[in-house]
């Protein structure tokens, strides 16, 4: 690779660079791929969900190619507190094509996704850290990965949450506990037919299952649980802002929430073959910094795009978006002849155009009221407790339900309820 020239460099095989490559090669843009682990996805452990919508606008027919493991149907919310849950469930599934969701395993589809970028035309090479970014001036004109260099008219960064590039280089401002979350997960197999049979799911059907309440310790978090062809993969996401400030370890976490009871039943007889952790960004859009410049691109994780919202986590579909206008602003600059940080800025108009602007404007404050410990343990005991209330029968005699409701409130705090209330009707 020492000294070769490319109109584009992606580094990062994830669903972001990979998309960028695709696209690029397809428009028959001279484009490399550079993945640091044997392949597209071997470091990518997460299992998790997909909204389909931007992918169908990159592979049109990805239905009949792509490793999809289930298409989502069910959607359940589990609300935990001292061993207790309530639990809300949605059996339906998308009413239109764009609307789907499907659970993937990470390292199959990221692959997949990569194979179909080299089968476009694009040069992948994988096993090869990228070690610097080549800067000439002001400008960003290829990479450095050991010994070899290579250079290009764009270098478009999709190496992950912690781009340590763009941050070594200057080119983003360094990442806070606050903009980031931890990510613990395991993957349990089960015999064929084990997953429809305990979740009450058809051949082809799948389950997205969201936890919160007291297992993160009053720390911003919850639990996940995405059911694969014949394995779950499970876990807990933890914002790092304060983690130095509770009382457990996201180790303690994470066991306190495979022993919930809710939880527990529905790993019995499950094999554990896979343990990981996992950085994702966190803070939405108030992490969203440089988007281009004279020479780059950043995209996916990378450049901040992700939003959680309590009953959904999203970033698989930011990425491959993001991958795609990144790829159509290479490719009007490759038409233009011009890639300084005007031309690049093509990509921010697209995207702050685009579903991701949009949405991450929309939900902006979600993340700063979701920073909040009450609603963490003092409200998941308040709807437990309404709930015990409410289906409690004894010889005592029946009592209205208003009263039993403002007792759990009370308890909860009244003022601290209302205030946040408010608070989470903004962020929505």
């Amino acid at each position: 690779m020492s000294q070769e020239r490319f109109d584009a460099i992606v580094v990062g095989g994830g669903m972001a660079g990979a998309s960028a490559a695709y696209r690029l090669a397809k428009a028959g843009i001279r484009v490399l791929l550079v993945e640091r682990g044997n392949y597209a996805g071997a470091k990518n452990v997460t299992g998790g969900r997909i909204y389909t919508h931007s992918l169908e606008q990159l592979i049109p027919d990805f239905r009949k190619r792509a490793p999809l493991e289930r298409k989502v149907t069910q959607e359940r919310i589990s609300i935990l507190e001292g061993g207790k849950s309530t639990t809300i469930e949605y059996n339906g599934g998308a009413e239109h094509p764009d609307e789907e969701s499907y659970v993937v395993l990470r390292s199959v589809f990221d692959k997949w996704l990569a194979d179909e970028a080299s089968s476009a035309g694009a040069m992948v090479v994988n096993r090869i850290q990228v070690d610097s970014l080549l800067i000439q001036g002001d400008r960003v004109v290829g990479v450095r990965c050991g010994n070899d260099e290579a250079y290009a008219n764009v270098v478009i960064l999709a190496d992950g949450v912690n781009s340590l590039l763009a941050e070594r280089a200057g080119l983003r401002a360094p990442l806070r506990p606050a903009e980031v979350a931890v990510s613990a997960k395991e993957v349990y197999t089960f015999n064929k037919g084990v997953i429809e049979e305990r979740f009450g799911l058809a051949a082809d059907e799948g389950a997205s299952w969201l936890f919160m309440g007291d297992i993160t310790h009053g720390l911003m978090g919850g639990g996940f649980l995405y059911t694969n062809k014949n394995s779950v993969s499970i876990g807990i996401v933890v914002s790092l802002e304060h983690i130095g400030e509770a009382d457990a370890t996201i180790e303690d976490m994470m066991n306190e929430f495979m022993a919930y009871p809710t939880v527990a039943r529905l790993l019995k007889g499950g094999k554990l073959v896979e343990r990981s952790g996992h950085m994702v960004p966190e803070a939405g859009y108030q992490a969203v910094s440089t988007l281009s410049g004279d020479g780059f691109i950043i995209v996916g994780d990378a450049a901040g795009f992700c939003v959680n919202m309590g009953y959904t986590v999203r970033g698989m579909d930011f990425a491959i978006a993001s991958g795609m206008y990144a790829a159509d602003a290479v490719i009007k600059a490759h038409k233009l002849g011009d890639f300084s940080a005007g031309a690049m800025r093509y990509y921010d108009l697209k995207v702050e155009d685009s579903f991701i602007g949009k949405d991450l404007k929309q939900y902006r404050r979600l993340p700063d009221f979701l920073n909040n410990p009450r609603i963490f343990t003092a409200y998941p005991a308040m709807v437990n407790g309404i709930m015990q209330d409410v289906f409690t029968v004894n010889g005592k005699g029946a009592s209205p339900l208003v009263p039993k409701l403002l007792k759990r409130a009370n308890k909860a705090g009244l003022v601290g309820l209302a205030m946040d209330a408010l608070k989470g009707g903004r962020a929505l």
